[in-house]
């Protein structure tokens, strides 16, 4: 049989339909400007053209490196209708960071903020970038940004096909450097579909979507999903997230949606104006990209109402694998685990829980969470070693832990390489971290294994005090000690003002390691941490 080339949809086309539907309704609104599906397809095409005077062509990487603003929406739309692929990269990472990215990505041009200049630098003094640097957010009298540029008329979609990479989505680097994972124009085209089916059911132009999180990462997927449903996007603009305005946009803009990570949405729920300010219009605050202690979880139901969904899901299956609806968020837990469900895989998904060697094991049972579906991506960027380590039998292997209970709702137990072995026993921190947030004065926590000359590896709890509260190291190991094992106990239990994260808001147990190692470390013994 002839083998066809398949065409297949640019993403850009999300707009296109739009525009031509509701050319005169609300497409971004930021502060006092709002704008209009027709003009933001008009600049989506003007900057099109540029990329394309500048060399952009089809399959070319575009870089791009800037905060929330009407002008990086406009980035991301004109790299996909000039058939480029958009690499973008986290605000809070380093010069160095964004060097390392553009040596796997590659870039023919740069879309950069004016405020990031040393971060384009470090690219461009190492590396030829042949169409230069696009600024964002300059002046309109600056021929080299992107306000600057005149309007030369309709730039159509360019063309693409079944697999042309539409995204390059670099993961957090929680357990190393980070890696490019390959979203294609299909697979996104899937993944948008069904965040309007699972997440966001009923979502229309009606609807208005507020941006919280950075468009970098998961706040710019949940941005297609509004352009394809003519939705508006609200861009707040103080530049950090300030619950205050948070609420006091949810309000006046009657916002009827918001994406957040477990980091975020505990700090709006807790925040006063979240008692004070009307947010009756909300259906969906949708959370994903991190566990969330069944607490901040509980709080957060009790400020907001029912309308919290949550969704387990890796770059590389672009937070596509599990959904659990506002309804759902009761559902029974299962007597082997205290952890709460992330709920039931998503439309058109399958989830598999696999021993070691690739055989499903039953419900109930512990094993890595593999997945296969649409949403899956195409593998990993000019690496073909994390490639061979990714998929087994046609499965993505996600690298972390989990059981399916009796109706296929999914339980994330842990993150492989979280695990320790303490005396010959492995040791999962999850489940200790979840009975340590039970506790009234803990607000946040991390679990991880450190080395030991008897032991092999010790547990460490590092804990961050609730507002108003303090914590007691040795109260708190005198208060978990009957909930868990005795090996699972952690040895050393230490009292942080803060857990430092990565850019994309996780806490990176790397990190605490390498922080623990530089300091006096092993602190000095106490009679409790003495004790086998």
């Amino acid at each position: 049989m002839t083998q066809r080339v398949q065409r297949a949809v640019n993403l850009a086309n999300l707009l296109t339909k739009t525009a031509r539907r509701l050319p005169d309704e609300a497409a971004i609104i930021s502060g006092d400007v709002t704008v209009t599906w027709r003009e933001l397809d008009n600049a989506v095409s003007t900057l099109a053209h540029a990329l394309r005077d500048r060399g952009v062509k089809t399959g070319d990487c575009v870089l791009i490196h800037g905060t929330n603003h009407i002008e990086y929406i406009q980035a991301m739309l004109a790299t996909w209708r000039a058939g480029a692929v958009m690499a973008p990269t986290n605000v809070r990472l380093t010069p160095s960071d964004i060097l390392v990215i553009a040596q796997t990505c590659r870039p023919t041009v740069i879309l950069c903020d004016r405020d990031f200049t040393e971060h384009a630098a470090a690219v461009t003094d190492e590396l030829d970038v042949p169409g230069g640097i696009l600024w964002l957010g300059g002046s309109t009298e600056d021929p080299s940004s992107v306000a600057g540029l005149q309007y030369q008329g309709e730039f159509k979609d360019a063309a693409v096909k079944v697999g042309d990479h539409a995204w390059y989505f670099f993961t957090s680097g929680t357990s190393g450097a980070p890696k490019c994972a390959v979203l294609t124009h299909d697979q996104m085209g899937f993944v948008v579909t069904n965040h309007l089916c699972d997440l966001m059911p009923g979502t229309t132009d009606r609807d208005r979507s507020l941006v919280v999180a950075p468009l970098s990462h998961g706040a710019g997927i949940h941005l297609l999903p509004q352009i394809a449903a003519g939705a508006a996007t609200v861009l707040p603009q103080a530049g950090r997230l300030d619950g205050a305005e948070v609420w006091e946009l949810v309000e006046r803009e009657r916002v009827t949606n918001m994406f957040t990570v477990p980091t975020i949405l505990k700090v709006i729920a807790e925040h006063p104006d979240a008692v004070t300010r009307d947010h009756s219009s909300l259906r969906f605050v949708i959370y994903a990209g991190a566990p969330m202690g069944a607490a901040d979880q509980q709080h957060a139901r009790e400020v907001l109402g029912e309308v919290l969904t949550q969704y387990y899901g890796l770059g590389e299956v672009t937070g596509n694998i599990t959904v659990l609806p506002p309804a759902l968020h009761d559902h029974p837990t299962p007597s082997s685990t205290d952890i709460r469900t992330c709920g039931f895989p998503r439309t058109g998904m399958q989830v598999s829980i696999q021993d070691d060697d690739g055989n499903e094991v039953e419900a109930g049972h512990t094993g890595e969470i593999c997945v296969a579906g649409p949403a899956v991506f195409t593998g990993y960027l000019r690496n073909e070693a994390a490639n061979d380590a990714a998929f087994r039998d046609g499965w993505f292997r996600t690298g972390d832990l989990g059981l399916l209970d009796e109706y296929g709702f999914l339980y994330v137990t842990g993150r492989a390489s979280d695990m320790y072995i303490s005396g010959g026993s492995n040791i999962y921190p999850r489940d200790i971290e979840e009975k340590l947030l039970q506790h009234p004065s803990v607000s946040e926590v991390a679990v991880f294994g450190m080395p030991d000359a008897k032991w092999g590896e010790i547990g460490v709890a590092i804990c961050v005090a609730a507002a108003g509260a303090e914590c007691d190291a040795e109260e708190l190991k005198e208060w978990l000690e009957p909930k868990v094992a005795r090996y699972k106990m952690p040895r050393h239990v230490l009292i942080w003002t803060e857990l430092p994260k990565s850019g994309y808001g996780k806490v990176v147990k790397r990190t605490l390691r390498e922080q623990l190692e530089a300091s006096a470390w092993p602190p000095v013994p106490t009679p409790s941490a003495l004790q086998s």
